[in-house]
């Protein structure tokens, strides 16, 4: 019996379909899907089936200091007993195995547990692995047709990430619970990338709170021509030559409109035209699909679910790359070829394929592991998606059709005009060639009217106003702008950043959309910084991943790099011992602040949400029983 193990049992059962010609039938064995044909089994698992965690001995918050685990033991564990159980069920009388799960550092990881669980029941039989990045009956067949061996550097890498993740994130997670006396659920979680993204979000807060805004005048005046009015601006050039439009000064501001506001022409003194050149945007890796999903309305972590989804059923290739460049075996015509005939999408297809030449553009980052993220030759109908589903599966789709179409070309008019000694502008834009807008909606496409005039014409002034404005403080970031900016930094990989923003979510740091810390948050990266910046700096965390892709380069090796993080570790928390009062009084207060709602009507003390044993929340006054 062969033996085919999936990262999970919806790719199961799609490989299944695909290998069987759809005659593969579902057996429920201890609860979990086994897909068999002929003298095959497929079984999917559930992402990671083993875990790491330290021995029970250190299970006791309060027995053990944090400290301690440090240097403790770590002790591979099942963590989904009843797939755990099938497998090696399974596994015992199989004659060959083929691991098939996804192919990055975590699939590489989560393959490698499967080997080690075969390997307890079966030391001798043939393991291979096959690889491929989008489930389609294509690429399925041609990765079975031509197997590989596991890559346990790769592997390893994944290995070193979990356990060093576990080692940061418990040890500090208990020193500041503890230091906080905040235990149960309600505990202050630490993690190695959760915390410099964290602080990402606070340091962006504090710009916010900091900022001081400063007042400017802006006017405008509505010109005429031939009963078409449009907007022109006052400007002015400032000490380095450049245009202006903000005026400081509100007695410098109040003069010039009143020059303005009498006047009844505004004379043309140039007028200048350029074509500009809008070009195709590249193909999708995570970052920027994230991004354009985010603007759909989609946070991270439901945009990045779906694409999972559309993903497994066969429909676009692997979302999770950072590939901005098509590889030599796509081939783009034979892409757009398969949506000819679509109801949604052929009358797009035919155009592009009418273009005399079809180039697709490419981004800065080149990979192999994976191509950038695009639709395959398996296209679904609209009902067989659900709404969100069809928008992302679109939304990909027609980011494909946008890389190979042509460029758009828009027209820009500049009319300057003077109203004494004063300078007004328009600025107008047409699009003159659509290009690629027309097959992807998603870019501002508006138009700016300024009617075609000539140097010297008085054009009649129908209105004029000016506005009091103040200067405002930077946004926060948007999720998609926050892993951009993650990205850029190195912190985390495509395959967890939007996990890390949700986990900051669910602990109970962030609010809102976009995110905007809590004072917890702030008061955790606040004690971080004042007495272990290691815990909040991107630049640590950032070597860890460049150790990481140094061992599965093979460059490195999994437990050097392991001892060398609990080393840092340990210098750590040689600072942390030293404040643990300070910490935890810091810590204290802001959960408090979090949890205020006021004054008592009764007696003035502080009124503040807590937590009964049962785990309900109530409104309690902080003087009580006095």
């Amino acid at each position: 019996m062969e033996l085919i193990i999936t990262e999970k049992d919806n790719a199961a059962r799609r490989i299944a379909d695909i290998l069987s010609g759809e005659s593969a039938e579902a057996d429920r064995q201890n609860g979990v899907n086994v897909y068999k044909w002929g003298g095959k089994r497929c079984i999917g698992l559930s992402g990671h089936v083993v875990g790491v965690d330290f021995p029970p001995e250190y299970n006791d918050w309060r027995d053990v200091e944090p400290v301690e685990l440090i240097d403790a033991s770590v002790e591979k564990q099942p963590t989904k007993e009843n797939i755990v159980r099938t497998l090696r069920l399974l596994a015992r009388d199989a004659s060959r195995v083929t691991i098939a799960t996804d192919y990055d550092r975590e699939g590489e990881l989560i393959g490698k547990e499967a080997w080690e669980l075969v390997r307890e029941v079966n030391e001798d039989v043939p393991i291979q692995r096959v690889r491929f990045s989008s489930i389609t009956k294509n690429e399925v067949s041609s990765a079975f047709e031509n197997p590989d061996e596991l890559d346990f550097d790769l592997a390893a890498a994944g290995e070193a990430r979990q356990i060093i993740d576990l080692i940061w994130g418990a040890a500090l997670t208990r020193f500041l619970s503890l230091s906080a006396r905040q235990l149960g659920n309600d505990f202050i979680s630490v993690g190695r990338v959760q915390s410099p993204t964290l602080k990402l979000i606070v340091d962006r807060e504090r710009e916010i709170q900091a900022f001081d805004p400063e007042e400017y005048w802006e006017m405008f005046a509505d010109l005429q021509k031939d009963d078409k009015a449009f907007e022109s601006q006052y400007f002015y050039r400032d000490e380095d030559g450049n245009e202006a439009e903000r005026v400081w000064d509100e007695e410098t501001a109040e003069k010039a409109y009143e020059t303005l506001e009498s006047a009844t022409q505004a004379t043309v003194d140039s007028v200048s035209r350029r074509t500009r050149t809008d070009s195709p945007p590249a193909p999708f890796n995570t970052t920027q699909f994230i991004r354009a999903a985010g603007s759909l309305g989609y946070s991270a972590q439901r945009a990045m679910s779906i694409a999972e989804d559309l993903y497994t059923a066969g429909y676009i290739t692997y979302p999770r790359t950072d590939n901005t460049v098509y590889p030599d075996d796509l081939d783009p015509e034979e892409l757009l070829d398969t949506f000819v005939g679509n109801y949604h999408f052929g009358d797009d297809a035919d155009g592009l394929l009418e273009q005399d030449d079809i180039e697709p553009t490419e981004g800065d980052e080149e990979t192999t592991d994976h191509p950038p993220i695009h639709p395959t030759e398996d296209i679904p109908t609209k009902g067989e998606l659900g709404d969100d589903e069809w928008d992302v599966y679109e939304l990909v789709v027609r980011r494909f059709f946008a890389t190979v179409a042509e460029s758009a070309k828009w027209e820009h008019l500049k009319v300057v005009s003077t109203v004494g000694d004063l300078t007004l502008k328009a600025n107008g834009k047409r699009l003159l060639k659509e290009g690629y807008h027309a097959v992807y909606p998603y870019f501002n496409t508006s138009e700016n009217y300024v009617p075609n005039v000539e140097e010297g014409e008085d054009l009649s002034i129908i209105d004029t106003r000016i506005e009091d404005k103040q200067t405002q403080p930077p946004r926060r970031y948007g999720q998609s702008r926050l892993i951009e900016k993650m990205e850029k930094m190195g912190i985390g990989t495509k395959s967890t950043r939007h996990n890390t923003i949700q986990k900051l979510y669910d602990r109970g740091y962030l609010e809102s959309d976009p995110p905007r810390p809590t004072r917890l948050a702030q008061a955790v990266v606040k004690a971080a910084e004042d007495y272990a910046d290691l815990v909040v700096s991107e630049t640590m965390t950032r070597e860890l991943e460049e150790d990481m892709t140094a061992i599965a380069e093979g460059e490195a090796d999994l437990e050097d790099v392991a001892d060398s993080s609990r080393e840092i570790l340990a210098t750590v928390f040689d600072e942390l011992e030293e404040s643990r009062e300070e910490i935890g009084k810091q810590l204290q207060q802001s959960l408090k602040e979090d949890k205020t709602l006021g004054p008592c009507p009764e007696c003035g003390e502080d009124l503040l949400v807590r937590q009964s044993r049962r785990g309900s929340y109530f409104v309690g006054c902080d003087g009580y029983p006095d």
